[in-house]
């Protein structure tokens, strides 16, 4: 095999181990919710401290979505550790029209969040949907932390 193509086999290998598919499931397997998700990438996999982290949902409706909002609830060890709302405009653009359509959150975690060691449990996140009271869709997810390159108590 040429040196490029171990190049590009290589540069191919270290993108899949930055950027995974996580594993995703409905809040509520009985629940026939009005937005579809196909899937939640998050990158870098696992997160870094002190940098940018992008949460992709790929999704698909039926109905056109002219506005709505996301609200998001971190849990770690299973407990409640933080919570945020987002207008879904902010995170899309709207109207959402009827098929697939991709919702992009970006943020940056606080040099001082705990990383997640190989003994201790995941970050769980869960995230609504809603469009005035109803609810489109609701999944769970757990995702990782690892240490960032500045992480310290300074960064408080």
């Amino acid at each position: 095999m040429s040196r490029f193509a171990l190049s590009i086999i290589s540069c191919l290998l270290f993108v899949s181990t930055i950027v995974r598919a996580t594993d995703v499931s409905y809040c509520d397997n009985n629940e026939e919710y009005q937005v579809k998700v196909h899937g939640v990438v998050i990158s870098p996999d696992p997160i870094v401290t002190g940098q940018p982290a992008t949460f992709s949902i790929s999704a698909n409706t039926d109905n056109v979505i002219s506005r709505g909002k996301l609200v998001i609830e971190v849990s770690y060890f299973g407990w409640h550790i933080h919570s945020e709302t987002h207008d879904l405009c902010d995170e899309t653009s709207c109207p959402v029209a009827v098929g697939d359509f991709l919702v992009a959150h970006s943020q940056v975690l606080p040099g001082y969040t705990p990383p997640v060691s190989l003994l201790s449990g995941k970050y769980s996140l869960t995230m609504k949907m809603l469009d005035g009271r109803k609810e489109l869709t609701c999944i769970k997810f757990s995702f990782k932390i690892g240490l960032g390159s500045s992480s310290s108590v300074a960064d408080m």
